[in-house]
């Protein structure tokens, strides 16, 4: 496979922009922002919620009793696992719907779906009043919660990918990624309340059960928002060219044309899911559970640090396409392989200040590999099987990483007594990422259009795709 020529940057202002975007941002690009973060709010509210109370709650009144502490958190994290292993699925079917039917359409089915689970959620006996059916249940709506979620993240992040100017992609782009904290943090922050005004008798009886019910309210506004938004020119060109040409499309198809694209894809997405489920969920489990913090305590930190990353997101994205993807994404990287070594023992002073730092600053090196993402993942695939391509990358490594991480480092820390091994392990997954960030060519201020371009004229070739340079400039 022959490298494409080095790139160059736009001459001028507004050069290689989206349509209607010359020299500035494109109409309705703002709303359709809002929009595509108002619905990911929302059903990252609804997965992130079930990561918090997994821990909290889950592993007290709807499984089954365990002598050993260590025990009743690894089997709710198992429970938790269920949502990743369902990921993937819903990738290659909301992402073949995606390419076919349109990114608002699938959304739209797959906010509905994961805010129906959440709800039932609530609903849910306990473990003493329905015995075995009731672990049954949570792990047969997690299945639909992952199912969802496998769907959203593609969908929500190319409805702005490609509408957004060539040459600010990864700015806008990052925006829909910032609402995963939003909503992480909008869970932390219901279930914070509770657990504060309530005694801890209450909150595990009905406390936490409020906080999945308010899901129904934030799953109507979140559909309501995204009625409001349009597919991208490129979309329904790419459409119109399915429909008439029946040019293939979908999972197959992409894994078939653009095996690197996959590879350095989920490269880059290992060691970044890793971070993120070691700083977010496992966190919670070593400061209650090993240093026996309090709920709330950990709960306000945990949401400091939500805030903070939100708010850093934005500003790496806008970095990404100043400097390029590469460099910032290889910063993270490297910067993340220390993360452990230097969380673990700030946790163990027991000082807030110190623990929330040290929160803070994995979330900091999360987001130096977070922010670009959506627009990295955008220019590895042509608009026809984009939704599938990106969604195989982001869902598949979920389960070899996100979904494994808080499993492994609570069973080492169960079985060691030592956070050790989990230091070691997210530096070995910093490792692959880094060489996954090397062997990304870099397409910063790259043009979507001249890719689609690409692809048209090597399926028409009918050659492997990569024989032909891509990386052209609009």
């Amino acid at each position: 496979m022959s490298a494409p020529p080095t790139p160059t940057r736009p001459a001028g202002p507004g050069a290689g922009d989206a349509p209607g975007g010359a020299g500035g941002t494109p109409p309705g690009l703002r709303r359709l922002v809002g929009a595509s973060m108002a619905g990911t709010v929302v059903e990252w509210y609804d997965f992130f919620l079930y990561a918090t109370a997994a821990t909290l709650v889950f592993s007290k009144v709807l499984l089954p009793h365990m002598d050993n502490q260590y025990d009743a958190v690894i089997g709710a994290f198992v429970t938790y696992a269920v949502g990743f292993l369902a990921r993937p699925l819903g990738g290659v079917v909301f992402g073949h719907l995606g390419d076919r039917l349109g990114r608002k359409h699938t959304l739209q089915l797959t906010i509905g779906l994961i805010g129906a689970a959440t709800v039932a959620m609530g609903c849910l006996p306990t473990y003493a009043s329905i015995g075995v059916w009731a672990p049954i249940l949570l792990v047969l709506l997690r299945f639909v919660q992952g199912l969802a979620i496998g769907g959203e993240w593609g969908g929500a992040v190319l409805l702005v990918a490609e509408q957004a100017p060539d040459r600010d992609r990864a700015f806008w782009a990052s925006w829909p990624q910032a609402a995963v904290p939003a909503g992480n943090l909008l869970a932390t922050a219901v279930l914070w309340v509770m657990s504060r005004t309530l005694s801890d008798d209450a909150f595990l009886a009905w406390g936490w059960r409020v906080a999945f019910w308010l899901s129904a309210v934030v799953v109507l506004v979140g559909a309501l928002v995204r009625r409001t938004v349009s597919e991208s020119r490129l979309f329904e060109e790419a459409r119109e060219a399915i429909a008439h040409d029946d040019r293939p499309y979908g999972a197959l198809e992409v894994v078939r044309r653009h095996p690197r694209g996959i590879l350095v894809g989920m490269g880059l997405r290992f060691a970044e899911n890793i971070l993120y489920y070691l700083v977010v969920s496992f966190s919670i489990v070593y400061l209650g559970t090993g240093l026996k913090m309090k709920t709330a305590s950990i709960l306000g930190v945990i949401g400091i640090a939500h805030l903070v990353h939100f708010a850093v997101i934005p500003l790496v994205g806008r970095l990404a396409d100043r400097v390029g993807r590469r460099p910032v994404y290889l910063t993270g990287a490297v910067l993340s392989a220390s993360w452990g070594f230097i969380a673990f023992p700030a946790f163990g002073t027991k000082q807030t200040a110190v623990i929330l730092g040290a929160i803070i600053l994995g979330l900091l090196f999360h987001s130096l590999m977070y922010a670009g993402q959506p627009a990295i993942m955008a220019e590895l695939f042509p608009t026809r099987m984009r939704y599938s391509g990106v969604s195989i990358c982001y869902q598949v490594t979920s389960v070899l990483a996100g979904s494994l991480a808080p499993v492994l480092a609570t069973e080492w820390l169960k079985t060691t007594g030592s956070w050790v091994p989990t230091a070691v392990y997210l530096a070995v997954a910093c490792a692959v990422t880094t060489v996954a960030a090397l062997a990304l060519r870099e397409t910063r201020g790259s043009s979507l259009a001249a890719l689609d371009a690409a692809d048209r004229e090597a399926l028409t070739a009918s050659t492997p795709y990569g024989a032909t340079a891509v990386t052209a400039r609009g």
